[in-house]
């Protein structure tokens, strides 16, 4: 499996033209959050309206996962938490969605929301949970928008600005391979990396740039490729022999 990965679009239309012009070129693409703009002038409804028509014209040439941000929360669910409501729509383009898991011959992909609060973390966990029955011997993918506390990849040039639970998730669940955006400086800044490396797993977050293309990731399954592309040029690395099915 080929993927790409691209995070916190914040509603940069010229970057989302980009992803629909290469999505064919993948097996899959992932968006990893932050999908709309909190800061942007453009009313939240229209954002909306506009990222689903991007994410279905996506999905009409490849796979595409698509999870929640912090930005994306627009209502509460049934544990009073906070979470992205609108992204449901995009199920019916065939777009796998938080609370997702994406199943292949030999890939099984999980896909994470965004936990707002306690209740929606022990979904989190309990989602891990069952997934992690399912894996067998294929490689096991995690999409979630934030990268694990006390990375490279959570490094912000000032301040690690990670998740803690999902780095506990990772000790003990160890998948092969974690994909994550939501610190947009940590591929850039001096100590951070766009790859890290705990235990078996390697993390893996494309940061953000501005400019009509986004900063990306792609990883080859097959071969265990990955390279980080953005206005840095081209960082390759070959990835651990436990993602090459």
């Amino acid at each position: 499996m080929k993927l790409l990965l691209v995070s916190d679009l914040h509603y940069t239309l010229r970057q989302l033209d980009w992803v629909v012009s290469v999505a064919g070129d993948f097996d899959l693409v992932v968006v990893c959050g932050d999908h709309l703009d909190i800061s942007s002038i453009v009313e939240p409804a229209a954002q909306i309206e506009v990222v689903l028509e991007y994410l279905s014209r996506i999905a009409a040439k490849t796979t595409v996962v698509a999870c929640s941000g912090n930005h994306d929360l627009d209502a509460r669910n049934d544990l009073d938490e906070l979470y992205a409501s609108w992204l449901e729509p995009a199920k019916k383009a065939g777009v796998f969605i938080d609370g997702a898991r994406l199943e292949a011959d030999n890939v099984v992909v999980t896909v994470c929301p965004w936990w707002d609060g306690p209740r929606t973390r022990d979904v989190v966990d309990r989602q891990l949970l069952d997934d992690a029955a399912t894996v067998g011997d294929r490689v096991w993918i995690w999409v979630y928008h934030a990268p694990p506390d006390r990375s490279p990849t959570s490094w912000t040039g000032r301040r690690y600005y990670g998740d803690e639970a999902l780095r506990a998730w990772i000790e003990s669940y160890q998948p092969q391979l974690v994909l994550c955006g939501h610190v947009h400086q940590a591929p850039f800044a001096a100590d951070g990396a766009w790859a890290d490396r705990i235990g078996s797993t390697w993390v893996v977050n494309a940061g953000r740039q501005i400019g009509p293309v986004p900063a990306c990731v792609v990883v080859d399954t097959l071969t265990g490729q990955a390279s980080w592309t953005s206005l840095q040029g081209v960082d390759e690395m070959l990835l651990d022999d436990s993602v090459r099915r």
